[in-house]
């Protein structure tokens, strides 16, 4: 009887840590829920036909599917000018923006320089002033150094923003890679330059996925400065959604279209880097 007392005693104990756990998945739940709704929304709205759209009785489930709004979409005005444009920005602002942020994290973190406590200290400063606030500076200088209505000079502005983050981020990831590492590798016949490429790289490659694909959807949906330093003949593909807004109303289903195929090309990047993330995290632990 007293073993069997103990083991029930023992028992007992797991049946009431089934409540947390479950009140964690509903919570869970709701926050996917909260979080998908808008997606859910955008694409109702972009399959169901434009009368349905400005229903004031609208339904949660779709009543018709039709692809007339994506053909519409695109002609109300150009589609792909505007994408290629934000492909072209995004792009050059993640590559540039890993390759300095690299080499400046790899500093910051790894070697001890005069000043070194004042960089890490404007890296979070630049990071706390709003965005509002520099654009009329911003614009002033681009203007002044002849870069206004240029794509170079929209990727010179989104590396103010992103490229803090993406030294503050990176030194994150260095500074969790143990030095030791690096100095055996070093010790058999490794150059510094040689350890970092061979030690340092595989093991901080997922962090530099992650971070390059904050950056491209920072750069991707990024509106305020698009829209105040380029003109229309060069604008990116958030600037072109305001062209269903008209004197005559907004069309919300072709907008929603728009938006749908603006989704798909960050959406495809997420699902790739996703997988590659994976198995970085691998290769860099076994390399390690």
């Amino acid at each position: 009887m007293s073993s069997m007392s103990g083991v029930s005693g023992k028992g007992a104990p797991a049946e009431p840590r089934r409540k947390p756990k479950l009140g964690w998945n509903l919570l869970g739940l709701l926050v996917f829920a909260v979080a998908g709704f808008p997606v859910y929304w955008m694409l109702n709205t972009a399959f169901k036909p434009a009368k349905d759209a400005i229903d004031p009785d609208p339904s949660l489930l779709p009543t018709g599917i039709t692809f007339s709004n994506f053909s519409r979409a695109t002609d109300i005005a150009d589609f792909w000018g505007p994408v290629g444009r934000s492909l072209i920005v995004s792009l050059a602002v993640v590559a540039i923006g890993i390759v300095v942020g690299t080499l400046a994290a790899l500093a910051i973190s790894r070697f001890a320089f005069r000043g070194r406590k004042i960089v890490i200290v404007g890296i979070l400063a630049v990071q706390m002033v709003p965005l509002v606030a520099m654009i009329i500076p911003v614009f002033l200088l681009l203007n002044d150094l002849d870069q206004y209505d240029r794509l170079s000079g929209l990727i010179i502005t989104y590396l103010t923003f992103i490229l803090p983050f993406t030294v503050w981020t990176l030194r994150g990831f260095i500074v969790n890679i143990p030095k030791e590492l690096e100095e055996a590798a070093m010790v058999d016949g490794c150059s510094r330059t040689g350890a970092f490429v061979r030690v340092v790289f595989p093991l901080l490659a997922p962090g530099m996925v992650a971070t390059s694909v904050y950056g491209f959807i920072q750069a991707w949906n990024e509106y305020l400065y698009a829209l105040m330093l380029l003109s229309q003949k060069n604008q990116t593909a958030t600037v072109w959604l305001g062209n269903f807004t008209t004197k005559h109303g907004t069309e919300y289903a072709p907008m929603m279209a728009g938006a749908t195929m603006m989704a798909v090309p960050v959406v495809a990047l997420f699902l790739l880097v996703q997988r590659r993330m994976a198995a970085g995290l691998t290769a860099g632990a076994v390399k390690g």
